[in-house]
């Protein structure tokens, strides 16, 4: 992977982790879905700030994701876009102080070394 596509992929990173983060923050206004309020919750996306930043954020995510594609094979930019559920838990832990579990970091070492060998080039 050249340096211009691996700027790609952490854009695409990146802008699609803030959109996760922002879509956490607007569910959590909304508060839980069940069957009696879904379609009032459905309607009241489009009042929540954090909720459109985060789904503008997917567009623009998806965006530069699009670009890697266009220079990257798939078998290589899908797997490598797992490298954002590392930056999800660590946002999670840092401003919504979730907690991370050892059994949860073992998993995300995982996931590292997967991608790691997936972009391996000799």
């Amino acid at each position: 992977m050249t340096p211009q596509e691996f700027s790609l992929l952490i854009v695409s990173i990146l802008i699609s982790t803030a959109g996760q983060f922002f879509l956490k923050i607007g569910a959590n206004k909304l508060g839980r879905v069940n069957l009696g309020n879904a379609i009032t919750h459905i309607l009241s996306i489009i009042t929540i700030p954090e909720l459109l930043i985060g789904l503008t954020c997917y567009g623009f995510g998806a965006m530069f994701y699009i670009l890697l594609l266009s220079r990257v094979n798939l078998s290589v930019a899908g797997p490598s876009v797992s490298i954002g559920y590392i930056f999800s838990v660590l946002l999670g832990y840092w401003i919504l102080k979730e907690p991370i579990p050892f059994i949860r970091l073992v998993g995300l070492s995982f996931i590292v070394v997967g991608v790691i060998l997936v972009v391996w080039r000799k």
